[in-house]
């Protein structure tokens, strides 16, 4: 598979060289799969990557992380890219911001891990009030009659429904992987035997060796 990288991106705006620049800090760290950065979707590609690609038959397609979890050899060339001589993109803000909430949401289940972290902080400040109240109640009595015990009720139902949350998250996410069903693994070569045609009843008890 080969690739070709802009090294440089001229003709685009400040705002959107620093928003590609932030997505793709952003997938590299969400993302198991190594994206590379400012590469567009166009690729010279042989048959047995075709035929890789043609198994993941997911409905939302993000080609730019389709090319990359195949992991066959891939090579890229750097080239500068000229400003447009005629026209204009067709490519607004909107577009790009949904273009990344599909990569993201496509190649990671970061998201709901972060909610599910969110949610533990959050029940954790939350049983440090509600200890802090009992307490202070303790030491210097009670200033409002039932605030400490509606408080830390509150606070202690609120905390297991965070927690529940974060736990319901970290099993969509796992079901959410399942869904795709991708190939355990792909084939890319056979060395001392005939290789067969890639076809999606093999490949789907196979991943590839080198």
């Amino acid at each position: 598979m080969v690739y070709a990288t802009r090294m440089q991106r001229e003709g685009d705006t400040v705002l959107k060289k620093a928003t590609a620049r932030l997505f793709y800090k952003l997938i590299g760290r969400l993302s198991r799969v190594s994206i590379p950065e400012n590469t567009g979707d166009f690729r010279l590609i042989n048959r047995r990557s075709v035929e890789a690609l043609k198994l993941l038959r997911e409905q939302h397609r993000f080609m730019k992380g389709l090319f990359s979890w195949i992991e066959f050899k891939q090579v890229s060339i750097p080239y500068c890219r000229e400003p447009r001589s005629a026209g204009t993109t067709k490519w607004n803000y909107w577009q790009l911001w949904n273009f990344a909430i599909e990569g993201i949401t496509s190649f990671s289940y970061g998201p709901l891990q972060l909610a599910s972290y969110f949610g533990a902080g959050v029940a954790l400040l939350a049983v440090c009030y509600a200890l802090f109240l009992i307490v202070r109640v303790s030491l210097y009595g009670v200033e409002v009659p039932g605030y400490a015990s509606i408080m830390v009720t509150v606070l202690f139902i609120g905390a297991v429904l965070l927690i529940t949350l974060g736990v319901i998250g970290e099993y969509l996410g796992r079901m959410f992987n399942e869904t795709k069903r991708r190939p355990l693994y792909l084939v890319q070569g056979l060395t001392g035997i005939t290789a067969p045609k890639l076809h999606a009843k093999g490949c789907c008890n196979e991943r590839y060796t080198n």
